[in-house]
């Protein structure tokens, strides 16, 4: 898919996150370079979507919460990046939807599992609605851990080091969506997180 407004904007964050906050990328060996992908990462800022979008080599397509669509002009933006909405707490079946058809297409997807961002840094519980999309479209996922965006003007630290890894992708059987399995399914995608941000 040829966006060239994202790959633009890829290009700047890759040179303010290389100049200014000597970014570290491991384990992108680990993200496939064909087909579906489901990346998963720990959630604790704002830039998250655009550092994470920028670290991966193939374009990334997110959710974000509906209510950022509602402001024109940034919901008009985020939407040429490869945004689309869901509504939190809730089972949005359209983002569910749209989430598979772009897997099945072949895209990659990028969901927080914890479904909002972490004040404190701590790992929370994961959403339902993460595994249920991984199983019913049976593609690989990729565990990620981010760190240091939570440090950006916080803490007295202007210029934190960020740090993205890329965990092994974990293999998913199709179609296997009872209760039992899909709760294990969450558990094992926010142990190998919390294993990458104990580096």
């Amino acid at each position: 898919m040829n966006n060239v407004f994202y790959e633009i904007l890829r290009f700047v964050f890759t040179f303010i996150l290389t100049v200014f906050f000597r970014w570290k990328i491991i384990g992108v060996d680990n993200i496939p370079k064909q087909g579906g992908v489901l990346i998963c990462a720990n959630h604790v800022s704002n830039l998250d979507p655009p550092v994470l979008a920028t670290a991966v080599p193939r374009a990334v397509h997110y959710m974000a919460k509906d209510e950022l669509f509602r402001i024109w002009a940034f919901g008009h933006i985020i939407r040429k990046l490869n945004a689309f909405p869901v509504r939190r707490g809730s089972a949005d079946r359209t983002a569910i939807r749209t989430a598979l058809g772009l897997l099945i297409a072949g895209e990659i997807v990028g969901i927080f599992p914890e479904g909002t961002r972490s004040k404190t840094g701590i790992l929370g519980n994961p959403e339902p609605g993460v595994s249920l999309i991984a199983a019913r479209a049976g593609v690989p996922i990729v565990p990620t851990a981010i760190t240091g965006t939570n440090r950006i003007f916080s803490g007295g630290t202007i210029l934190p080091q960020i740090t993205i890894r890329f965990g092994k992708p974990i293999s998913v059987e199709q179609g296997k969506i009872d209760k039992e399995s899909l709760e294990q399914l969450s558990q094992t995608i926010m142990n190998e997180i919390s294993n990458l941000l104990k580096g």
